[in-house]
């Protein structure tokens, strides 16, 4: 038995999602004609009470859309030092949109709207780029599933419109944040201009994200996909997989976080483990001691058919998902007290 916590983007679609995607209805979506794709549009956009939401390839091509609507080439975005559109989107938001990311020295992936403040003071003029954009990543993915404060997030919102910023967010795992924090949807889409959500991670759909705003963000959106390369034609076979883990596979998010923690206590009481990041959501982040090469330990674990992934800095990164069951679970704890 091979058990993958490298992401929660390895799960298999269940049977009910594949049977979702073999009845789908489906048409030419880059001439908008695909009804299933139209419906799981318009089923998020209503889900956080915005106007229009458009479906994506990946969750990278809908914060890089985001990013390109919101700024022109020379502009300047704010982001934490470990977000998601900085590290792990290949420089994109550089080489599609042209825009220089001021990074803010945040805890956990999580800065204040103090810092963001500060940070966006100084001078306005030819000289240097201007402050077009604010993006955050909830849960935080190198900050081991965090989820922000929704009051700071607020108050965040108040700095951004105070100075002329979009604010967009990088939900890849919103969901999860969701049902840790007892939140809605509709409070975020009230706060946000843009909104992107995955559907392949803690969801398990196969592919595919959403992002939502405005009628007219989604209008521009539609045209900056087209030249992104990610017009899908019948498509409709995806977005069915979504509808059907929007549907049926939300609270049970909840069982991730739990197994999550339950990993984590079983860590903290493991000799070899220096430090276990605090865990929220469905996500591990720990460390070694200094004796231990971090890829060894890695290698190791796989040795038994149990496949971690590094994070950099010393950070080992384990991922909870609907494919990792309790069996599963009794096994890898087994082995870890066992290294």
């Amino acid at each position: 038995m091979e058990i993958n916590l490298i992401s929660d983007t390895v799960t298999k679609p269940t049977e009910g999602m594949l049977k979702a995607m073999l009845n789908a209805e489906v048409g030419d979506d880059v001439f908008g004609a695909d009804p299933t794709v139209n419906l799981l549009q318009e089923k998020v956009a209503k889900l956080f009470g915005m106007e229009a939401a458009l479906f994506f390839p990946s969750g990278t091509m809908a914060n890089q859309v985001a990013i390109k609507i919101h700024t022109q080439p020379g502009d300047k975005m704010f982001c934490d030092k470990w977000a998601h559109v900085y590290n792990y989107e290949g420089g994109g938001a550089a080489f599609n949109s042209g825009v220089t990311s001021h990074l803010i020295d945040g805890d956990r992936g999580m800065f204040t709207a103090e810092q963001l403040e500060k940070a966006a003071l100084g001078r306005g003029d030819i000289h240097v780029p201007f402050n077009r954009l604010v993006c955050i990543e909830n849960t935080t993915n190198k900050g081991g599933g965090a989820c922000w404060d929704f009051e700071e997030l607020i108050k965040i919102g108040k700095v951004s419109r105070a100075n002329n910023l979009a604010y967009h967010l990088d939900g890849a795992r919103l969901f999860n944040a969701l049902v840790a924090k007892n939140e809605t949807p509709k409070q975020y889409g009230e706060l946000f201009d843009t909104i992107s959500i995955c559907l392949s991670k803690g969801l398990g759909a196969p592919v595919g994200s959403v992002l939502v705003g405005t009628n007219e963000h989604i209008e521009k959106a539609l045209r900056v996909r087209k030249l992104f390369g990610g017009g899908m034609r019948q498509a409709g076979f995806l977005a069915a997989a979504g509808i059907y883990a929007l549907d049926n596979l939300v609270d049970r998010l909840a069982e991730d976080h739990s197994r999550a923690k339950a990993i984590g206590a079983v860590l903290e009481n493991c000799s070899y483990v220096k430090k276990v990041e605090p865990i929220e959501t469905n996500i591990v982040i720990f460390y070694v001691n200094d004796a231990i090469d971090p890829m060894d330990f890695i290698k190791k674990m796989e040795q038994k058919r149990i496949l971690l992934i590094s994070m950099g800095d010393g950070k080992i990164r384990i991922v909870t998902h609907l494919d990792f069951t309790d069996d599963m679970l009794a096994v890898l704890l087994e082995e870890l007290k066992l290294f």
